[in-house]
């Protein structure tokens, strides 16, 4: 700095001699040079005065930025439930200020981050409630969930999910035991229930547990009547088998018949 200010000292007197000079050869008076010296000195104050201000004037918004910055990452800190960050002190204004405004931009990629995969976890969870016809997962929209809350979400999906699948393979089992029972006993179907799980596509149809345990007890029903149907049928064989001999039918027109 004292070599700076040398140089400076320096560029003054080169520039007043200068002008004294120049004011000689014109050939102004004393009295207009004086004048004139205090215009320079006042210009080069000015000059000064102005350049000092400005500088001032940065570091009162870096300070402000600073303040800033703070305020909004204990509002961020709280939100995304982190400990309180702690800056270096003994860095330089400039420095703490890139460094905290680098820091809030971090952190509110991670707000927004956080918001984005909970809105993507509710659309799932909307899916599969939908499906299953069960209640959401229990979570403030409103707040930033924290990596925990995200975690215990994602895992509510995840057994979500394997639900869906294991009443899903039910389902398709238990339909395709009953069209086959219904084709078997010549059944139409004539319920709406039926008539759902007959003909409607696979992927609409609820697999609420209240369906399920509905489904199970259709297929129960029509096997206790295809067991009802088979045990007549014996029955019915064994009368007319009684009656062949009785009548002493001939084989023949027993296998005919048959």
């Amino acid at each position: 700095s004292e070599v700076l200010a040398a140089e400076a000292v320096s560029c003054l007197n080169r520039a007043m001699a200068a002008l004294r000079d120049i004011w000689e050869e014109i050939g102004i008076p004393e009295e207009q040079r004086l004048e004139r010296t205090e215009v320079v000195k006042k210009h080069i104050k000015s000059l000064l005065d102005m350049m000092v201000a400005e500088e001032e004037s940065l570091k009162e918004r870096l300070l402000k930025s600073i303040a800033l910055c703070r305020k909004e990452l204990d509002t961020l800190c709280r939100e995304l439930q982190l400990d309180p960050f702690e800056a270096e002190e003994e860095s330089t204004i400039l420095q703490m200020e890139k460094n905290l405004r680098t820091r809030v931009e971090v952190m509110l990629k991670q707000k927004r981050d956080r918001k984005q995969e909970l809105k993507t976890l509710q659309e799932q969870d909307r899916d599969l409630c939908d499906i299953l016809c069960t209640t959401p997962f229990c979570i403030d929209s409103t707040a930033v969930p924290s990596l925990e809350d995200l975690d215990r979400y994602r895992r509510h999906l995840a057994s979500l999910t394997a639900e869906k699948e294991q009443r899903r393979e039910e389902f398709v089992s238990s339909k395709r035991q009953i069209i086959l029972l219904m084709e078997e006993l010549d059944h139409t179907p004539d319920t709406s229930f039926e008539r759902d799980v007959v003909c409607e596509d696979e992927e609409a149809f609820c697999l609420s547990m209240d369906n399920i345990a509905a489904l199970q007890n259709l297929l129960q029903q029509l096997e206790a009547r295809r067991s009802l149907n088979e045990a007549v049928c014996t029955e019915l064989r064994s009368r007319i088998v009684a009656l062949w001999e009785r009548l002493q039918v001939p084989v023949e027109e027993r296998e005919s018949s048959a």
